[in-house]
């Protein structure tokens, strides 16, 4: 394994309901952990265009639209698929686990 990433459990796969979002705080990560068809995907939960959650967005399939100013982004890659929107977000290598959702993060520098 490389030194340069933590790997970091955050929940377990059963406090996220299917096709829901929550937040989920670890030291300085603020995330939002989605579940899409048994599926996680792990995001920044902040949105790059303002100081919207995306944790309190609107999740479709795998699109999360930001509450603050509807801009939206593909969960699985982070890039923006609605403006105003223009930097894809920040998305985490999500590894296998039966029972927590567990990612790979950059160590902090």
């Amino acid at each position: 394994m490389s030194e340069t990433v933590n790997i970091i459990e955050l929940c377990a796969k059963s406090d996220i309901p299917e096709g829901e979002v929550i937040r989920v705080d670890k030291g300085e990560l603020e995330l939002a952990v989605y579940n899409v068809e048994g599926q996680f995907y792990v995001t920044d939960d902040a949105c790059t265009h303002g100081p919207g959650s995306l944790s309190e967005g609107y999740l479709e399939g795998h699109v999360i639209e930001c509450d603050f100013h509807n801009g939206c982004f593909d969960i699985r890659n982070g890039e923006v698929v609605a403006p105003p929107c223009m930097i894809p977000m920040r998305t985490y290598k999500v590894l296998p686990h039966e029972t927590s959702v567990v990612i790979e993060a950059p160590k902090p520098e």
